[in-house]
């Protein structure tokens, strides 16, 4: 269990490490010429200043959650997905493909097959990284990677081919049916239940790697391979499973992408939200109720930042480069203690 000590630690790191970025953000920010009052002022007029400014951060958080879990489910495997960019176009293909060729089925059960083909789809996807890694050994990061480009430039020639809106010359889909979206929760914003079910998936990726015997062996298969190996446990199984579970979790965020927000398919329909994922498991430490929080956190600040952008001409790429100072320090707190327990190892052996 964690001492007091540790607690008190990790609340001083967590202080340090936001005196620091909110530093280093004011530093940006004079840089440009502007003056960091009126900027913070401005920042969290655009978060909470009006009710639809506050709901679209829960829009452009639900793909963040999603994918972002996706990578924390693999991680705590031992399996480095970095290919949730690529699982996102896949679940929006095959929510499109879905939605497109049911139009006589009601709309209920369009969206929850769309649900279920996407998320069927993008596991399948990450499962030729799992297999070529389990087998062969072969790097998941290289493969990964190579699979989103792949993904990538499959929906851009799907857009432009069998899947192009025929009443239309441009790159993208027809629209799909209303009855097939997914519902919007409050009227007047964007706020739609594809963010109950990005919710939902905390709530129970949680539950899985936490209360589960399955999540125990997950984690078992991350922490030692060959000592899960030793206690009966499944490597193949669980990195073969903890893939399927990544990409799938990241096709949804592409199928809600799809059936919510833009109602169509069409190129660049992610926004590198599976690369953003990558750093948000990362601050989180995989914890899925962290995911949900600093996805959550990441969108206000792109809301509050481009709130400046707009007002005081502010870079709203600024965000960015906060959010990597950020990953930086929180690799750096993990270095630094490393060291320092053993240094005290070291020094209780002699």
């Amino acid at each position: 269990m964690t001492s007091k000590t540790d607690r008190i630690q990790a609340i001083i790191d967590i202080l340090l490490i936001f005196v620091l970025t909110v530093v280093i953000g004011t530093v940006l920010i004079l840089a440009c010429g502007a003056n960091p009052v009126d900027a913070y002022r401005l920042f969290l007029r655009g978060v909470f200043g009006n009710f639809f400014g506050f709901a679209e951060i829960f829009v452009k958080a639900c793909p963040l959650i999603l994918t972002g879990l996706g990578c924390a489910v693999a991680f705590q495997t031992g399996f480095f997905n970095i290919g949730a960019e690529g699982q996102f176009y896949v679940g929006a293909l095959a929510a499109t493909i879905v939605s497109l060729n049911l139009q006589g089925v009601p709309g209920m059960i369009s969206i929850i097959l769309s649900l279920i083909a996407g998320f069927i789809c993008g596991g399948l996807w990450a499962l030729i990284a799992a297999i070529l890694k389990a087998k062969y050994n072969i790097s998941e990061i290289i493969v990964t990677i190579m699979l989103n480009y792949i993904a990538s430039n499959f929906l851009g020639y799907a857009v432009r081919s069998f899947l192009m809106d025929p009443a239309g010359n441009v790159p993208q889909s027809a629209k799909i049916s209303s009855n097939a979206l997914l519902p919007t929760i409050i009227p007047s914003t964007g706020f739609h239940a594809g963010i109950l079910i990005a919710i939902a998936c905390s709530v129970l990726v949680w539950y899985l790697m936490k209360k589960t015997a399955l999540g125990y062996e997950l984690k078992a298969v991350g922490l030692n391979k060959r000592a899960a190996a030793c206690n009966g446990i499944s490597v193949l199984k669980n990195i073969i499973l903890s893939a399927f579970l990544s990409g799938g979790l990241a096709a949804l965020a592409g199928v809600i992408e799809v059936l919510a927000v833009q109602k169509k398919l069409l190129e660049g329909i992610s926004s590198n939200c599976g690369y953003t994922a990558v750093l948000i498991a990362l601050i989180a430490a995989n914890s899925p109720i962290g995911v949900l929080a600093v996805a959550i956190l990441y969108a206000a600040l792109q809301i509050g930042a481009n709130s400046m952008q707009r007002q005081m001409g502010v870079p709203s790429a600024i965000v960015n480069i906060l959010i990597g100072v950020v990953v930086v320090l929180i690799l750096g707190k993990e270095l630094f203690h490393f060291m320092k327990k053993r240094d005290s190892s070291r020094n209780e052996i002699v």
